[in-house]
């Protein structure tokens, strides 16, 4: 796992900015904290910084080859799961080694096989090849979007990156947000190529950017297509038993410490059970990791998305399957540490106002990778077996708009309220989400003589597939990466997310519950209380101490009357919510006042400027 960075300016000589190439990959240092490479050429730079995952000694970057034509060089951040097969293919075509690393397989996949190289690879990975023999670079990201990736269009280029830093560190990228990015940002739909900084675009999951003195050009290599399932519920249930076993078993393979994170939920035990089940075979004991708070399990209360606190489920799977096990619990203080939101804003880019679920998720792999350099994670495995709650809502189910807006939760109710009556008025935001959505709908491919209920159901899982899940997989990377931890998604590999995709609701719910199929799949390696656990997300702090902590800060920012975050923030708001009782504090305010410091802390740091006409 790394950092990449890069420019391609073909009217410049780029070997006269070294310093401004150095910067850009210098902004990727958290992403790579053991090694950094960089290599430059008249037209082209590449800037690497590594997490040496695989062949610690051997896998340095750029990576180049050289042919008589000219040399290739590239930048890869990642993991190709299945290299050790394509190398063995690769070998018996004439190939030879010098490292025993993934970055090298994938290197000469491109010099045997040219951009088809994609067709050949499973894993997550965000790479980019400048080929000297057309003087071309070719960008290519993951099918399911684990990796970011992003690219930034020149008068004469281009400019790319794993982050937005990378390119912001450039002096051709400026830092500008208009009406146009800051409308997603509060709609959370994710949209395809969305950047929150004008003309900076995101490498779509399953695609592949050339860009040459012609300009650029995008190519989809790979997208969800509609096929018939024939399998019977036995058949079918083995089959995702085999897929997942295999699946977790790749993922394992690592030249570092691997952990799992364990939440307790069925996602995360079914990876921890197989997982275990894996490294004992190698004489090895699993560890897993969990994240709780001070005093929640004592005084947890049921709320609108969570029926049972996760430790007592945490402690059965660590118990079943022998693992070592550490919990990282966190308090208010903690959580509400300013300098602990600015590194959250800093590896994400975006004030994205997710609060405590933030800041602890980052707080849980800082603590990981003082232990562990890999670990497994049950995410995703909602989106790809419909596990959520509002999956089973009829209202939100059958709403003309996206479900995880329509379902009313503290999360997507009155996410708005917090801003100035006239930033809404320009926004339109009912307008934006219509056509986000009309847009999405139409994209979806469907079988001839679909039921309307399987016809809506593959639907809303399309709409999760190729929207919801990029944004936790991108809230993800970024706080792993954020600390130099490599987060793997099991639930991601193309091959299951295609099976799963293309069977029917009505097999995926079989036993009259969510994620039945990833259920009987994997009770073998469950206990009893998990295998019939409802559905429950990451957790949430309840602690009435976090709120306060909020509010405080908040009259702190209302203090600086001429604070620029007033053009966006409702001050009267702002005011009446800093001075409610915490302790009854309604959700949907505590979520705003997360809003509001993200924001606030993000225009201090990052001195955006506004284009809201």
């Amino acid at each position: 796992m790394c950092g990449i960075a890069g420019w391609v300016s073909y009217d410049a000589d780029l070997t006269r900015r070294q310093d401004v190439v150095d910067a850009m990959t210098g902004t990727m240092a958290c992403r790579g904290p053991d090694d950094s490479g960089t290599w430059v050429r008249t037209h082209v730079a590449l800037g690497h910084r590594r997490l040496a995952i695989i062949d610690l000694p051997g896998g340095r970057q750029p990576m180049t080859v050289s042919t008589p034509n000219g040399d290739i060089a590239m930048v890869y951040s990642g993991e190709a799961y299945n290299f050790t097969e394509l190398k063995e293919e690769l070998t018996k075509l004439g190939h030879t080694w010098e490292t025993d690393s993934d970055t090298e397989v994938v290197l000469h996949g491109y010099l045997q096989w040219g951009d088809a190289v994609v067709d050949h690879l499973n894993g997550m990975y965000a790479f980019a090849i400048w080929d000297e023999r057309d003087d071309r670079l070719v960008m290519i990201r993951d099918r399911m979007g684990i990796k970011p990736f992003y690219y930034y269009p020149t008068a004469d280029g281009v400019l790319f990156g794993s982050e937005p830093k990378a390119i912001l560190a450039n002096p051709l990228a400026a830092r500008v947000v208009d009406t146009d990015g800051l409308r997603e940002l509060m709609a959370f739909t994710k949209r395809p190529g969305w950047s929150l900084w004008k003309g900076m675009e995101e490498v779509r999951p399953g695609t592949i950017v050339t860009v040459s003195r012609e300009g650029v050009r995008t190519r989809t290599y790979w997208k969800l297509d509609a096929k018939q399932h024939t399998d019977d519920q036995e058949t079918t249930v083995a089959r995702v038993r085999e897929l997942m076993t295999d699946i977790v078993n790749r993922q394992l393979v690592a030249d570092v410490p691997r952990c799992v994170l364990l939440s307790g939920g069925l996602d995360s035990s079914a990876v921890t059970g197989l997982a275990a089940a894996r490294l004992a075979e190698q004489g090895e004991q699993l560890r897993t990791f969990s994240v709780d708070f001070f005093g929640q399990e004592e005084n947890f209360k049921p709320d609108e998305m969570r029926d049972t606190a996760d430790s007592p489920f945490v402690r059965d799977v660590a118990a079943l399957v022998g693992s070592a096990h550490k919990d990282v619990v966190l308090n208010p203080a903690e959580l509400t540490d300013p300098e602990v939101r600015r590194a959250v804003l800093r590896a994400r880019d975006i004030p994205a106002g997710l609060g405590d679920m933030d800041t602890s998720l980052y707080l849980l792999f800082k603590a990981i990778r003082g232990e562990s350099t890999v670990a497994l994670s049950g995410e995703s495995a909602d989106e790809v077996f419909g596990g959520y709650r509002w999956f089973f809502d009829e209202a939100s189910v059958n709403a003309d708009t996206f479900p995880w807006i329509a379902f009313r939760s503290a999360m997507m109710s009155e996410r708005t309220s917090l801003y100035t009556p006239e930033l809404m008025a320009k926004m339109d935001l009912d307008s934006y989400l219509r056509d986000e959505y009309r847009s999405a709908v139409a994209s979806v491919e469907h079988l001839d003589g679909e039921s309307p209920v399987e016809a809506r159901m593959r639907t809303i899982c399309h709409l999760h597939l190729t929207r919801f899940v990029r944004m936790l997989l991108d809230r993800k990377d970024r706080a792993s990466m954020a600390v130099g931890l490599e987060v793997r998604v099991p639930f991601c590999d193309h091959r299951l997310v295609e099976y799963v995709y293309n069977t029917p609701w009505s097999l995926k719910t079989f036993d009259g519950r969510e994620k039945s199929l990833l259920r009987h799949a994997t009770k073998h390696v469950l206990p009893e209380s998990v295998a019939q656990r409802v559905k429950s997300p990451y957790p949430s702090t309840q602690d009435p101490g976090y709120a306060a902590a909020l509010q405080q800060q908040v009259k702190e920012v209302l203090a600086e009357p001429g604070h620029s975050v007033f053009g966006l923030v409702d001050r009267s708001w702002a005011h009446r919510v800093s001075e409610v009782d915490p302790a009854t504090m309604d959700p949907a305010a505590r979520v705003g006042l997360d809003r509001l410091l993200d924001l606030y802390h993000w225009i201090e740091m990052y001195s955006p400027e506004l284009q809201l006409d």
